[in-house]
């Protein structure tokens, strides 16, 4: 690649120093897990990580280390949070990372590269949740199971190459700016909302899949139901910004919810009813078992965990 490397606009000269990078953090009371972030971040091999910037929402660490600037999040919400920490830096590119993420080695090199090799305006790869608790591993198995997922490629992987959404991000500064950052009406779903608007505008949103970040689930089911209906909801309010433009698995849940209750009621006149609304079920119990090899004994708590995501994001999304 030579010249200017730009499919819209300027991304970077192409000169002997590669593009600074900016890595931006939206934190709200993480203060026991941003040390091991940042730590993270202080390792990676890249030259040219010019600032960090934490936007803090509640408590804020006492100990900030050398090169990290704290700015306040007075919203409280994550879009608005990496909007404050992207107008605070300075890079060419932005990284962003969460507060309760472990960056891999290699990570920013390694999406720097396919910023370039690609021209996207954001890359990004796979979230890969990681269990600690019995309930926390049977999250992490329902979340990385095609029952849980779906065809999201950010969770349960694929080829490399374009995509509609990716896990975290890094983006062309240009690109993010163009389309107006994140959208501080989307407090859940922020992600999906802006790959949607970069798309639109003609940008590529690519998927590199060795971009591996670990994630902690929710650690109990009441916690996993909250946040299932919050995404619920969030998707609801994306359909009605933007009518028909979801995707069909995005409608199972809502689906599922009003299929599953009307074989219930229909079966007090039709008993085959129940028996189809059986057989959801039969396929969690199936899906339990067949993980029992991958995860252990926490895949015993992988139907319950499908169920409550399942009946928490349809449920959210009717209720809008």
């Amino acid at each position: 690649m030579s010249g200017l490397a730009a499919r819209h606009g300027i991304i970077w000269q192409v000169t002997a120093s590669p593009p600074s990078v900016s890595v931006v953090i939206p934190a709200r009371d993480s203060v026991t897990t941003l040390p091991a972030t940042l730590d993270s971040i202080h390792s990676q091999d890249y030259p040219r990580v010019v600032d960090v910037v934490v936007a803090v929402a509640g408590s804020a660490p006492d100990d900030v280390p050398a090169g990290v600037t704290i700015v306040e999040n007075q919203d409280g919400s994550t879009p608005a949070g990496l909007n404050a920490a992207i107008a605070a830096s300075s890079g060419e590119v932005i990284v962003r990372c969460d507060a309760h993420a472990v960056l891999p080695p290699g990570y920013i090199s390694r999406a720097v590269d396919s910023l370039e090799r690609s021209r996207a305006a954001n890359v990004g790869g796979m979230q890969v949740p990681i269990g600690g608790s019995f309930w926390q591993s049977a999250i992490a198995a329902a979340m990385s199971s095609r029952l849980g997922a779906g065809d999201a490629k950010y969770r349960i992987g694929g080829e490399e190459g374009p995509a509609e959404t990716v896990y975290l991000g890094v983006f062309r500064r240009d690109a993010l700016e163009r389309v107006g950052g994140f959208n501080e009406d989307f407090p859940r779903n922020q992600d999906f909302e802006l790959n949607h608007r970069l798309i639109e505008a003609d940008e590529t949103v690519w998927f590199d899949p060795e971009l591996r970040v670990g994630y902690a689930p929710r650690d109990s089911l009441g916690a996993l139901a909250r946040q299932y209906s919050d995404y619920g909801k969030s998707k609801r309010h994306f359909s009605r910004v933007y009518p028909g433009r979801l995707r069909p698995r995005q409608l199972a849940a809502p689906l599922l919810v009003i299929a599953l209750a009307a074989a219930l009621i229909v079966g007090f006149w039709w008993a085959p009813a129940w028996w189809i609304a059986a057989g959801y079920p039969a396929a969690l119990f199936g899906a339990g078992l067949f993980s029992i090899s991958g995860w252990g004994l926490p895949a015993i708590g992988m139907p319950v965990a499908l169920a409550t995501m399942h009946f928490s994001w349809g449920l959210g999304f009717l209720k809008g």
